[in-house]
């Protein structure tokens, strides 16, 4: 009895599932795909046909004005106007170009630039007067002028007039506004250059930085108002090749004190540091004024990586002159 039963249902077991709705099986309800719409390629949904455009949960048909083609961006029309032409509402009107220009490919709003030779204003273009002694330029950015100077010539209104170059001078290629600079071996003052006048043991220098002077001391000697004066190099001192500190400095074994090197005094149990002009205390010792005191080392301690002091061993913690465990 149970066997025919059984039997029975698995009979009836494909008809059961075949009544059950395909959305039921995947627990999945597909939306509805509109007229003129197909699946996304990608994830979920749907979208428009090409030549169509959403319009709440339909596809309307994009209407495309004179002179337009359909968009493949997503503007909220659909399309853009043709080139030559321009969005004027809902249709597309022809850019008007004036005498002397060009349709523009420029993305930034301009229709239309003008020829070379020429420059905007308003709705037009003019040509661009070039005075003598100038030449156009590719671009306009020189103040509007759309020319510029030839060399040995410097703008002044709407003519180029030339540039008085002073006596040992030359002109300048520098676009800083110097229209000429002074010979070596002069230097600027006004509107002309005079000569640099190099005291005894001094060189002319390429720069006029150092305070303007155009000149600089030799080795061994140092500036003092107009003159080059020898350095005093004290007893156990020898001249420095530093620009950034004293003219002197003192040997290894010496400190400076005011203008003389005196020997510096070594501890006890001290020894110079690698730069020879101060000490510092041997392993075991630590400095205490002016000398090297031995390291008092507590029980459970021991000395740390310096030398000249201790730690706790583990698992002791410091605590003022001793070592504990921790509570």
């Amino acid at each position: 009895m149970h066997h025919r039963r059984f039997k029975r249902l698995c009979a009836a077991l494909p008809l059961l599932l075949l009544a059950i709705p395909d959305g039921s099986r995947s627990q999945e309800i597909p939306k509805q795909v509109p007229v003129n719409a197909q699946a996304k390629p990608y994830g979920t949904g749907w979208e428009c046909k090409r030549g169509f455009r959403q319009d709440g949960v339909a596809c309307i048909a994009i209407k495309l004005p004179e002179n337009a083609y359909l968009s493949e961006t997503s503007h909220v029309s659909g399309w853009e106007c043709r080139r030559g032409y321009k969005l004027d509402r809902n249709s597309c009107e022809a850019v008007k170009v004036p005498q002397n220009a060009y349709l523009s490919g420029s993305a930034n709003g301009d229709d239309w630039e003008c020829e070379r030779g020429y420059r905007k204003t308003g709705a037009g273009c003019i040509s661009v007067i070039v005075p003598k002694n100038g030449y156009l330029t590719d671009s306009v950015s020189l103040q509007g002028r759309g020319w510029n100077c030839d060399r040995g010539f410097r703008a002044a209104g709407n003519e180029c007039v030339a540039v008085m170059v002073p006596q040992n001078a030359y002109l300048s290629a520098s676009r800083n506004g110097d229209d000429w600079e002074c010979e070596r071996g002069y230097r600027k003052t006004g509107a002309g250059c005079i000569s640099v006048v190099v005291p005894k043991n001094g060189y002319l220098t390429d720069s006029f930085s150092l305070q303007g002077r155009g000149w600089n001391c030799d080795r061994g000697f140092r500036v003092s108002s107009n003159e080059c004066v020898a350095v005093k190099v004290p007893q156990n001192a020898y001249l420095s090749d530093s620009s950034i500190t004293a003219d002197w400095q003192c040997e290894r074994g010496f400190r400076q004190s005011g203008d003389t090197c005196v020997p510096i005094e070594i501890p006890r149990n001290g020894y110079l540091d690698t730069f020879g002009r101060d000490w510092k205390c041997e392993r075991g010792f630590k400095k205490a004024d002016r000398d090297c005191v031995s390291v008092k080392i507590p029980i459970n301690a021991h000395l740390d990586y310096s030398g000249n002091d201790w730690s706790c061993d583990r698992p002791f913690q410091r605590q003022n002159d001793s070592c504990v465990l921790s509570q």
